[in-house]
């Protein structure tokens, strides 16, 4: 994979950027930590060299300094909020947050229980956190907010909240997933931090969108579509370039929210640190972009892909058309179509020929290998052989699975697991692989090749199971799919 992003110089440049904050105030600084913090996987496909798992070693780097406040709002644990990605509920995921944080060496000091007004399941999970020695707190509802500024900026706003106690000068608030209610508690610690006499300081990390470059740059047009389903735009800081005569990036609710967070600084200090939402950031990114053209291309395959995306999302009713029409609009800011994906013709070309449905793959040297579907293979699992056999140099017409490695699969599935279809699929076929390669060198060069895949780009001519997405995913292949069902969804459920 082709490298645009310097990760090396962004750990190094980001964590200085951020005690340097520090600095500025009280030594004691509550930063809003926005995203996935394990695994941004976005990030490193629009970024490429970029690693999912940065956050996590600029937040090591700064251990000796930091400590985590996890928020969860009470209303998600009431209605069970599941994270769509790891399919756990929110509550869940802070106990997972917390072990994770914990196992690489970062000190959990509390949870604090946002939008708090008397849930029972909320009073239930606090208990239970309590039990394991978590220090638990409680923030409130404040009628009005954000716009009721004396009310929210008082003894009974943000006053009526829980202090919550910390120890270190870096406060990293995190959470979930987003209307967690991150900012509202940096805010309500400010207030109180300020009673006590410490003039803490507040900051905003998020990576996108990358406020020092242009507006419509393809890394900036992707964010808005991986938040198409949010209505996120991107737009220039008015109060920056007022304030400054300089153009940045950010997005309309950081920009809209602006004014009210000015007067609650100033309601608070008497004065606002910051003159615009981007003098809040401390995202370092755009400064590591070391090949512009790298990550050019990367963002624009991530746009496609969005799209694509969407378009199975809505045939299955999981979105809207507003979402797919704002994608199609952001396709044409970027000047870019469907055909600028290689793979997408090369699977429907083959298809065209062979009225079957068909997968090509984009190998990191530029090749394309497809698959079809056959009587025995499904096309993901085909496109998968046929990819590994190329990168192993092994002839196509040599058979690398044996055939007692796939009856008793086939005879699994039709005679005891009710299947209808005999064809295996991605993760039948490695496994069989894997079966074969135990007495079959060829099979062994064949799985060694897994590694390589990664980063490929691929395309099937119909909707694949979920199944077939997930080992794509596995194996970081960055897959799409026509938004076709290959058969009748009605006569095949």
């Amino acid at each position: 994979m082709k490298i645009g992003f310097d990760n090396d110089a962004y750990l190094e440049m980001q964590s200085a950027h951020i005690r340097e904050r520090i600095s500025q105030f009280d030594n004691k600084l509550y930063l809003e930590f926005g995203g996935k913090l394990f695994d941004d996987f976005h990030a490193s496909r629009v970024l490429p060299g970029f690693c999912p798992d940065s956050k996590l070693r600029l937040l090591k780097q700064l251990a000796d300094q930091a400590e985590i406040v996890i928020a969860i709002s009470a209303g998600d644990i009431e209605k069970n909020k599941v994270r769509g990605d790891l399919g756990i509920t929110y509550d869940s995921d802070v106990l997972r947050l917390m072990e994770e944080y914990t196992k690489n060496g970062l000190y959990v000091g509390s949870v604090v229980i946002t939008r708090y007004t008397g849930q029972n399941s909320a009073d239930l999970f606090k208990t239970r956190l309590e039990r394991l020695g978590i220090r638990v707190y409680t923030h409130y509802i404040i009628p009005g907010y954000p716009n009721n500024i004396p009310l929210i900026v008082s003894d009974e706003g943000y006053g009526k909240n829980d202090y919550i106690q910390t120890s270190r000068p870096l406060v990293v608030i995190t959470a979930p997933g987003p209307g967690s209610g991150k900012m509202a508690t940096c805010l309500s610690q400010l207030y109180h931090e300020h009673r006590r006499g410490i003039r803490a300081g507040y900051a905003k990390f998020e990576t996108f969108p990358i406020w020092n470059i242009p507006l419509k740059h393809p890394v900036n047009l992707a964010y808005e579509a991986a938040t198409a389903d949010l209505n996120d735009v991107n737009m220039i800081d008015p109060f920056h370039l007022e304030a400054y005569g300089a153009t940045t990036v950010n997005y309309n609710r950081d920009v809209e929210i602006f004014p009210v967070l000015r007067a609650i600084f100033e309601r608070i200090y008497g004065k606002s640190p910051y003159k615009s939402p981007t003098d809040m950031g401390v995202n370092m990114a755009g400064n590591c972009i070391c090949d512009d053209s790298v990550c050019r291309e990367a963002s624009q395959q991530e746009i496609i892909r969005r799209y694509y995306d969407a378009l199975r999302r809505f045939l299955t009713g999981l979105c809207s058309d507003k979402e797919v029409y704002k994608l199609e609009i952001l396709m044409n800011q970027a000047g870019i179509t469907v055909h600028d994906r290689p793979v997408v013709d090369a699977a429907l070309q083959l298809e065209k020929k062979l009225g079957v449905p068909t997968a090509a793959l984009q190998l990191e040297d530029g090749r394309i290998i497809t698959g079809k579907t056959t009587g025995l293979l499904g096309a993901s699992a085909a496109l998968l052989l046929n990819a590994l056999k190329t990168l192993a140099g092994i002839d196509h017409k040599r058979h690398v699975i044996s055939p007692e490695a796939i009856e008793p699969i086939q005879k699994l599935k039709v005679n005891y697991l009710g299947s209808k279809n005999p064809r295996l699929h991605t993760d039948e076929v490695l496994i069989a692989l894997s079966v074969t390669a135990a007495t079959d060198n060829a099979a062994q060069q064949a799985l060694d090749q897994l590694p390589r895949l990664k980063g490929c780009q691929a395309h099937t001519s119909v909707m694949v199971g979920s199944v077939d997405m997930k080992i794509f995913q596995k194996l970081s292949i960055q897959a799409t799919f026509e938004a076709k069902y290959e058969k009748n969804p009605v006569f095949s459920l």
